[in-house]
């Protein structure tokens, strides 16, 4: 009986030895292969991120972006990298592959907004249609922007408040630059009475305007005749600086002008009143 057990006890491992040699054969090409491809991969796809990253920097895009677009590529290829891994030591990943697809769709659905704020984001670090310091004018809000970041931008409205905006509506809205071109056009209005001599008021105007020290002198400041009539010639006063400027010259100018019309005569519309009696 003893000797029974033994040889039994003999016969079985000598099967789980035949079975392990020829799992090994049969598997030891494969695990071997995969870890090549896992070394080769990874080498490449640090390659094509550095590539990237210079290609990135080159062109100027955001730091934030730079850093945001190398990773995402970084970590998709990794993904892809691992499941041919998976596939070459025979895992099948198809099933793993749908539960992926199911999470992410399961995902995106809680996560509208904040995908359409994402990719509003990203385009707009991409195109680049302002930069942090320009002022801006979009979704009924004008101000300097403060930080451009991926879901959301910052911008300061000159009477001091922080508002922001989420990139989703800024990137499919109507965005105003006002600092692309370099300088901004000051649009301001003063009324003379209708007896006044329009050319006058012109000149002492534009003589006032260039005594700001921040009004450009190209292009040159402008006076035009807006409308005239309600009992005064209303005109349209116009002086150029920069940004950062514009509240100094918008302020200042109105004082400068108004005192330098009052030195030379020429008069602003009076208030009149008529009364009918019955």
């Amino acid at each position: 009986m003893t000797l029974l057990q033994i040889d039994t006890v003999t016969n079985q491992a000598s099967y789980f030895a035949l079975k392990a040699k020829e799992m090994a054969i049969e598997y030891a090409p494969k695990v071997v292969g995969a870890i090549l491809v896992y070394i080769i991969g990874s080498w490449i796809i640090k390659k094509i991120a550095q590539l990237l990253n210079k290609l990135f920097i080159k062109r100027n895009y955001d730091p934030s972006l730079r850093t945001f677009l190398s990773s995402l590529v970084r970590v998709a290829l990794t993904i892809l990298l691992m499941l041919s891994v998976f596939e070459m030591i025979g895992v099948k990943i198809t099933a793993f592959a749908a539960l992926l697809a199911g999470a992410g769709l399961a995902v995106g659905a809680a996560l509208n907004g904040s995908l359409g704020n994402f990719a509003g984001g990203v385009m707009m670090l991409l195109f680049k249609p302002f930069k942090v310091g320009d002022m801006i004018e979009a979704q009924g809000q004008t101000g300097i922007v403060l930080e451009q970041g991926i879901f959301n931008t910052i911008i300061l409205t000159a009477d001091n408040k922080t508002v922001i905006l989420p990139n989703g509506a800024l990137s499919t809205g109507t965005i105003i630059n006002y600092t692309a071109h370099g300088n901004l056009r000051v649009d301001l209005t003063m009324a003379i009475a209708p007896d006044m001599d329009i050319a006058k008021a012109r000149e002492v105007a534009i003589a006032a305007m260039k005594e700001h020290p921040k009004v450009l002198d190209t292009p040159t400041p402008e006076v035009s005749v807006l409308k005239v009539g309600d009992g005064m010639v209303t005109l349209a006063i116009r002086p150029y600086t920069t940004q950062p400027d514009y509240w100094d010259v918008y302020f200042g100018v109105q004082e400068l002008v108004k005192n330098a019309w009052d030195a030379h005569g020429v008069q602003g519309p009076v208030p009149h009143r008529v009364l009918i009696q019955k």
